[in-house]
């Protein structure tokens, strides 16, 4: 008979076979003490792509969509049934969207760090749905407004809530290139919206009574209806957390959270605080993102609404109009992505940023003073193509200077809030008095987009300064008197810390 020794050594040896094979049911060893290599971590990442990449991509697709769909419902008799056709009608209908919008972004971020994404995310694009569908039945001024401020509340969470659920599963050099994938969905929407109103305006008229159907009511109510189908499956596909992702092993759970808290070195369950706000909305490179995400916003959410009727006044006809204005987005949407990965490569945010505003500038510059409408077309192409990429530029580079999942979360609703004022200036950029050369429109974006140039070389070198700074030990003070715990809470202040340029 064996000896307890004997049988010790067997259990032992057992576990750790077990634990070689991936089963780690035994939690008794440390996470500090966790060890992977890299195709282990590669393997892992692959499967955090499929299960979080697309899903969020198509619901802030659907997002975009349900939010742009005025533009192109716009030109197929909308401000002519609700009796908007005179005066600025139109723009209020926008603005009061974008104001509604900017006042849920950080406190519906607040919420979802602490409720979690996996039902609250959902029931956001749930609400946005609804909403979209009902815009259907309005039959006045009045009840546009209404819906229009009910979108702003679902939709003012979405944007930035989705953006930190991808943060809380990537690495700073991870990061951008699947923010890319996941904010080109708004060039898809613009895409796919030309598409889909260009179909549905075409059904024939149905419902009963005072529920007609038809042309522009199409557009919301079946683009409302699929995306709350989606919103009301999503909860079977997204996950939670990294720790708590149910289609990684139990091994492959801990490493997949374990490398973020090395990386940020901050505990990704800690619920905000006072402290984690003042953080990120007390600090220079936060201001300097937000300021260029307004500028970037202003093209992009004015375009996004304003170009079916852009390129009406070119002289095509609404179904024209609604075609032309695909190949521009799909452009925009293949250039973002490639300048998230190639921006994730080299770990340079900045100058990305900078060189493509400049093609944007241009592209402004021609809308501004050439008159052939096929040249006004091609500048088109240059706007999306430079301004689209620069959103998840902005936000990513904020996301990646802040350390720590509670100051991510407040960064991320924070840059959107104040970029969202954008999308307030940009509902004015394009009035029916300036019709059809625009001439203040183009001009607000072209000096919109110089202005993200110069934000994007500042916030190059203020990097630079603050990294060259740190390892000249002149941020060392900071450290005094202060405990390892409160060293931590630090984050991108701590002097070990480096910022991304």
């Amino acid at each position: 008979m064996q000896n307890e020794k004997e049988i010790a050594q067997q259990i032992e040896q057992s576990r750790v076979n077990s634990t070689k094979d991936g089963d780690l049911s035994d939690t008794s060893v440390p996470d500090s003490e966790l060890e992977w290599t890299e195709a282990e971590e590669a393997e892992i990442r692959r499967k955090i792509d499929w299960h979080t990449v697309p899903l969020v991509t198509l619901l802030y697709m659907l997002c975009f969509l349900d939010r742009i769909n005025i533009g192109n419902a716009r030109i197929q008799g909308l401000v002519d049934d609700l009796d908007m056709k005179e005066g600025v009608r139109f723009n209020w209908a926008l603005s009061i969207f974008y104001i509604v919008y900017l006042l849920v972004e950080v406190p519906s971020n607040i919420i979802l760090k602490r409720v979690g994404p996996r039902y609250y995310l959902p029931f956001l694009v749930c609400g946005f749905g609804l909403v979209s569908l009902c815009t259907a039945f309005v039959v006045n001024f009045e009840g546009l407004m209404v819906v229009r401020v009910f979108l702003g509340i679902f939709e003012g969470g979405a944007f930035p809530g989705l953006a930190f659920f991808l943060s809380c599963f990537y690495k700073r050099n991870e990061l951008l290139f699947r923010m890319g994938i996941y904010v080109s969905a708004a060039s898809m929407a613009g895409a796919f919206g030309g598409l889909l109103a260009a179909g549905l305006a075409q059904i024939p008229q149905w419902g009963a009574g005072a529920a007609v159907i038809v042309r522009w009511r199409n557009i919301f109510f079946f683009e409302g209806l699929v995306t709350m189908i989606v919103g009301l499956v999503a909860p079977i596909w997204m996950p939670t957390t990294p720790n708590e992702a149910r289609f990684l092993t139990e091994r492959q759970r801990r490493i997949a959270a374990e490398r973020l808290v090395r990386e940020h070195k901050a505990d990704p369950a800690k619920n905000v605080t006072w402290k984690d706000i003042r953080q990120a909305v007390f600090c220079i490179h936060n201001y300097t993102c937000a300021l260029g995400f307004f500028f970037i916003n202003i093209t992009v959410q004015g375009l996004s609404v304003f170009m079916p009727t852009i390129l009406k006044d070119l002289g095509w006809t609404d179904i024209q109009s609604q075609l032309y204005s695909v190949p521009p987005y799909v452009a925009a949407c293949l250039v973002a992505i490639a300048i998230a990965y190639g921006s994730d490569k080299t770990h340079q945010r900045g100058i990305w940023l900078a060189g493509f505003s400049c093609i944007a500038a241009v592209g402004f510059a021609i809308l501004r003073w050439v008159e052939t409408p096929n040249i006004r077309y091609m500048a088109l192409y240059f706007v999306t193509v430079g301004a689209f990429p620069g959103g998840p530029g902005f936000l990513s580079w904020a996301m990646n200077n802040s350390a720590g999942p509670s100051v991510r979360a407040v960064t991320a609703g924070y840059v959107v809030t104040l970029g969202t004022i954008g999308g307030i200036v940009a509902t004015w950029t394009y009035i029916p008095a300036d019709a059809p050369r625009y001439h203040t429109g183009h001009s607000i974006n072209l000096g919109g987009q110089l202005a993200v140039v110069c934000l994007s070389i500042f916030g190059i070198f203020y990097c630079m300064y603050e990294n060259k700074a740190r390892a000249a030990g002149k941020r060392d003070h900071r450290l005094e008197g202060l405990t390892d715990e409160e060293m931590e809470q630090l984050g991108s202040k701590h002097p070990q810390y480096r910022y991304w340029t």
